[in-house]
């Protein structure tokens, strides 16, 4: 058996999480749960470079030419309040669809600490995300009746950073909406660009939700891309929120702020509104 067949074996039978992460437990009493009804909800396979990788499907169970939302995960993969935010946006009308972006690396929906996890997410390559990124949108277009025309990607921590890099990848993007993402980083064969490297020639006008009491991403960082933002054409904007942590839009954890959390819901639905999504 070769080496590459028995990556392509994994690939194809790797799964979704349940649930949520081990590593989040226990989960908050305010977690929000969006039913189904509606709905067509469930895990899919989608077929990538090298073979296919797992992700979550919302959308209406009747109609077409949905414009489509890439959903992309926090650094604990697509467990149940991804999924959750998935249907939520299927509610909106929108397919929302979150590839599970680690699975060749490993299951971190699995690992009990966050300590596990980020020698997992540290190993996967910018250029990997880009491309499977790209995969799914073709899935949404042949598979799931998504309108290519008004397409959309928001993300969260992890995601967040992948939100700007996709915006700047894909010119088909008309507008995305990243939540708490790190700015700035070291450069390495797997992550050659950051936010911040990209925001002066970004064409896709992006809105940043940020934490102003965000311990991982300091505000001077947040202040260099709202600075460098404005150097480029993109019309993008950043949003800070004073007294919010991180993850504050987080429902299952103890970090969630339900106010800024709901004002910055309503602010990417209107963004995406705005955008033509």
């Amino acid at each position: 058996m070769t080496k590459e067949f028995t990556r392509r074996k994994f690939i194809a039978t790797a799964t979704l999480a349940t649930g949520f992460a081990l590593a989040v437990q226990p989960i908050s009493a305010k977690t929000i749960t969006t039913d189904a009804k509606g709905l067509i909800a469930s895990a899919i396979k989608i077929p990538v470079a090298d073979g296919e990788i797992p992700a979550y499907r919302a959308q209406p169970a009747i109609g077409s030419n949905f414009p489509i939302v890439l959903v992309i995960q926090e650094i604990f993969g697509v467990h149940e309040h991804i999924q959750d935010v998935c249907r939520r946006f299927a509610k909106l009308g929108y397919v929302a669809i979150a590839p599970e972006l680690f699975t060749r690396q490993g299951d971190v929906s699995k690992l009990s600490s966050i300590d596990q996890i980020r020698p997992i997410v540290a190993k996967v390559p910018d250029a990997q995300v880009m491309s499977d990124l790209d995969a799914t949108v073709n899935w949404a277009v042949r598979s799931a009746k998504g309108n290519a025309e008004r397409l959309g990607i928001t993300g969260f921590c992890w995601g967040g950073r992948i939100t700007w890099l996709y915006a700047a990848h894909n010119p088909q993007v008309k507008a995305g909406v990243a939540w708490y993402g790190r700015l700035v980083g070291d450069t390495t064969p797997l992550t050659p660009r950051h936010p911040l490297d990209i925001a002066s020639t970004l064409k896709v006008p992006v809105l940043g939700l940020y934490g102003g009491k965000d311990t991982g991403i300091p505000l001077e960082t947040v202040r260099q891309m709202q600075e460098r933002l404005k150097t480029g054409s993109s019309q993008s904007e950043i949003i800070v929120y004073p007294d919010a942590p991180h993850a504050f839009f987080a429902d299952y954890r103890p970090s969630y702020r339900e106010t800024e959390a709901k004002d910055g819901w309503q602010r990417l639905q209107a963004w995406f509104k705005q955008q033509g999504v």
